[in-house]
């Protein structure tokens, strides 16, 4: 009896590597790690071992634990090639759901907190957050789904973080609403009481109002001073104040660098009040200065806030807005006429 010579199990070999070629190409060895390491480190083994079979006489070799793990290579290799498409058809969901979200609450920084002075660490944040956006959409549309996915953490943890921590300001800033609510409601009931006009200044949505007979007659944007946000507290800390004043005097062209000009009674009794107390009880210095010459004027129109404490308009609306104004006419500053609830839905 003549006996056979043993055959490797080339075609179990060749299908091993075949899936794990295709588990590669599937990129298994990063989204369904564990099985691909297991379906390679099996198909290493059978080769390990035909090898070593090899090296035996040629009668006295067995395959059977070559042809055994190239099955579960195989095996292996084909379940990590199904994970992994699924599990990158779920990623790709993923960061394309987070890339919107993040898009959605940059839109929304920007829409809130493009003209509000937050500190230069939190913008210097946020636009890092935004670069890394950019940079992770970059990666997402190329397929490179495991770069997408670390920008988009970097990105997310410095947009979100600077989103709170603004909101948080906001918030704060905004704790003064029923007082502004209560002067804004007095300043329209007052003009309509006594049929006359009045200015209102909303300081975050940018807009000075024009109420005749308590109906708003006219609306424009202005322009501010640099640190709008909060009251005015000491000369030169280029703050526009909060209160309700009024109009003391008018200054038409040539008598004003700023086109023409209605100048208010800031400081007045109140705001004098709460400086004299800040002095005594130490948060401001006794060296500090009150402020003074808050006017609303022309000149404006610039894109950006640029006054050391007044309201600047266009000189075509400075124009109408002194025809319409005298010297006694209410001029009410606050912060916004929108409650916190509402801006921040």
């Amino acid at each position: 009896m003549v006996k056979l010579v043993p055959q490797p199990p080339q075609e179990k070999v060749k299908l091993a590597r075949i899936a794990l070629s295709e588990a590669t190409s599937n990129k298994a060895d990063t989204y369904s790690k564990n099985l691909y390491r297991e379906a390679k480190a099996l198909y290493d083994s059978a080769m390990i071992n035909w090898q070593e079979e090899n090296k035996r006489f040629i009668y006295f070799r067995d395959y059977e634990k070559v042809a055994g793990f190239a099955e579960q290579s195989a095996r292996k290799a084909e379940q990590a090639s199904k994970i992994s498409r699924n599990n990158v058809t779920d990623l790709n969901i993923i960061l394309r759901q987070k890339i919107d979200k993040l898009n959605n609450i940059a839109g929304q920084i920007d829409e809130r907190y493009s003209s509000y002075p937050l500190s230069a660490e939190v913008w210097n944040r946020i636009s890092k957050g935004r670069m890394l956006l950019k940079e992770s959409e970059v990666a997402y549309k190329k397929g490179d789904l495991a770069l997408a996915k670390v920008k988009i953490a970097d990105s997310e943890f410095l947009l979100i973080e600077s989103y709170e921590k603004a909101n948080a300001d906001l918030k704060e800033y905004f704790s003064s609403y029923p007082v502004w609510k209560k002067w804004v409601d007095k300043t329209i009931r007052e003009s309509r009481q006594n049929q006359s006009y009045s200015i209102i200044i909303d300081k975050y949505s940018r807009k000075c109002l024009i109420y005749n007979g308590g109906v708003k007659k006219y609306e424009y944007h202005i322009e501010l001073g640099k640190n709008w946000v909060g009251d005015k507290r000491v000369k030169g800390d280029k703050a526009t104040p909060e209160g309700m004043y009024k109009v003391v005097k008018k200054f038409g062209s040539g008598r004003t660098k700023y086109h023409k000009a209605l100048l208010i009674d800031y400081p007045n009794e109140t705001d004098k009040a709460e400086f004299k107390q800040e002095i005594a009880s130490g948060t401001l210095p006794r060296t500090a200065k009150i402020g003074s010459l808050i006017e609303i004027h022309g000149d404006g129109g610039r894109g950006i806030d640029w006054t050391e404490g007044c309201i600047a308009l266009t000189n075509s609306e400075m124009d109408i807005v002194f025809k319409l104004a005298k010297e006694g006419t209410p001029v009410t500053i606050i912060g916004s006429m929108i409650s916190p609830d509402q801006l921040l839905e």
